[in-house]
């Protein structure tokens, strides 16, 4: 399944809400929506409130609240197959149960309305030799033996066709390719041969960079923050795992600027897996449903590695197989839009 969050913009100030993408159908479902649809077609009092028990219209909440997401999200669309057969696909006050994706008032958002824990990863080693080799460093063994990775905040993400901040602080903006991992199941000290059990899906990442002052802060030995923490993408959605047959899929990564490719790498590159990354931060410390893991960026997978730097106005398209393509704009130099 493909999971996404989209937004009506008919409605001011709507708040984001969770749905199901069929790319043969050409829809957006809501499953919250399918609910509270049948629940009035079997002639329930409170219809709504019995579907945001049944399956919440936030993919956070869905993750922490149900017992296995997956299969009621499933199930959800299931029914909306069979609503669709008995010809009952709005609620009473004609709220439909889908919109199609050619639908101008409707728009994808982040596919994660809330992120737990971001966790980013180091994890791909030609694009870790290159940042070495830039400073005229080995790469140090340690490397080899954790999968190492920095917290950035949550509140900066954004999603599909947004504009990309670019800060006032910074003169070198940077983007990286990288592959999401979204948490589907609480755990701690989980085996490796188990943490598959705790993936929901994955997603496109792009670690947006401020290199001069990243430089700055890694020159202390601390960080990155200021040089990460004010804008990072996902989307358009979050592919889950049983579409890759339960297992880390090898999947082809490129981005292109301004419809040129500069990247192309494979998220089976990296050098530890979601699974030993999972064992490694599982350790006495609990993940979450809603943590966000980052693969770390793929070789060649940014203008650092191969001296090419965006610029104000680019438009920026990161895809990777089976997930689909990230589409954004590059704000104004400065932060002034």
């Amino acid at each position: 399944m493909k999971i996404c969050h989209y937004r009506n913009n008919l409605v001011p100030g709507g708040s984001t809400r969770l749905g199901i993408l069929d790319e043969n159908e050409g829809i957006i479902i809501d499953p919250n929506f399918v609910w509270a649809c049948d629940y009035e077609r079997e002639g329930k009092y409170n219809p709504y409130e019995r579907a945001n028990r049944t399956l919440p219209s936030s993919l956070f909440s869905v993750l922490n609240l149900c017992d296995d997401p997956l299969d009621s999200l499933q199930d959800s669309y299931g029914l909306f197959q069979f609503l669709k057969l008995v010809g009952d696909l709005k609620t009473r006050n004609g709220t439909p149960t889908f919109y199609k994706l050619d639908d101008e008032s409707i728009s994808l958002t982040k596919p994660l309305d809330k992120i737990a824990t971001y966790r980013d990863f180091y994890a791909h080693e030609k694009h870790v030799a290159k940042g070495f080799e830039k400073r005229n460093e080995p790469i140090p063994e340690a490397w080899y033996e954790i999968p190492a990775y920095y917290k950035g905040t949550t509140h900066g993400f954004i999603g599909p066709e947004e504009e990309v901040l670019w800060p006032g602080y910074t003169n070198i903006l940077d983007y990286e390719l990288e592959l999401g991992m979204v948490v589907g199941k609480e755990g701690i000290n989980i085996k490796e041969e188990d943490a598959l059990k705790h993936i929901f899906g994955f997603t496109i990442l792009n670690d947006i960079s401020a290199r001069d002052i990243q430089k700055k802060e890694m020159a202390i030995r601390l960080g990155p923050a200021k040089g990460k923490d004010f804008c990072s993408i996902i989307g358009p959605v979050i592919t889950t795992i049983d579409e890759f047959d339960g297992i880390e899929p090898d999947l082809l990564m490129t981005a292109k600027i301004n419809g040129e490719e500069w990247s192309r790498g494979q998220s089976g590159d990296s050098h530890f897996s979601f699974a030993q990354m999972i064992t490694h931060v599982s350790q006495d410390e609990w993940v979450l449903p809603g943590d966000l893991f980052g693969s770390g960026t793929v070789g060649t997978g940014c203008g650092l590695e191969i001296d090419k730097w965006i610029q104000p106005g680019d438009e920026i398209e990161l895809f990777v197989e089976g997930i689909g393509t990230l589409k954004n704009k590059i704000g104004s130099k400065n932060g002034k839009f």
